[in-house]
């Protein structure tokens, strides 16, 4: 009997160990957002994505120094984009960053800080049927030096 109870917590103890949190979940969609641009990896992008994603974001011209609006990035325009990645096999440098901060969980929102080679991206993510995803992202580029 003593045996018996040994296995079965051995068992649970280690199927407790294999369930992610959420803040692994919100990791992991945050990385596979920021792979999926970096490796032109469209499957990663759909898991991480919602249909409804709006992206919008300001980057700083060159020429003024100013900071200027850089349009509205669609889910499908976010495919797109990977797709071009892939076929002109221009990934991001191996040493390109790639950090995730989660900021805040709730029970079904939650926000990242990502840092990436075009810049810092706030996200904030929906949880739909026990897996987070991406709804909105703000950004601002290019990456400071």
């Amino acid at each position: 009997m003593k045996i018996y109870f040994i296995l079965l917590y051995c068992c649970l103890a280690g199927k407790a160990g294999l369930a992610q949190t959420d803040k692994e979940k919100v990791n992991l969609a945050c990385l596979n957002y920021i792979e999926g641009f970096y490796e032109g990896d469209t499957t990663k992008l759909i898991r991480s994505l919602q249909p409804t994603l709006y992206k919008f974001g300001y980057y700083k011209n060159k020429d003024t120094g100013k900071y200027e609006a850089d349009g509205h990035m669609t889910y499908r325009q976010a495919l797109d984009y990977a797709t071009r990645v892939l076929q002109s096999k221009r990934f991001a440098k191996p040493d390109a960053p790639k950090n995730v901060e989660v900021l805040n969980i709730s029970n079904t929102t939650a926000a990242a800080k990502i840092t990436a080679w075009w810049g810092t991206d706030y996200i904030l993510l929906s949880k739909q049927q026990e897996k987070w995803m991406i709804e909105q992202v703000l950004w601002e580029g290019p990456l400071a030096k």
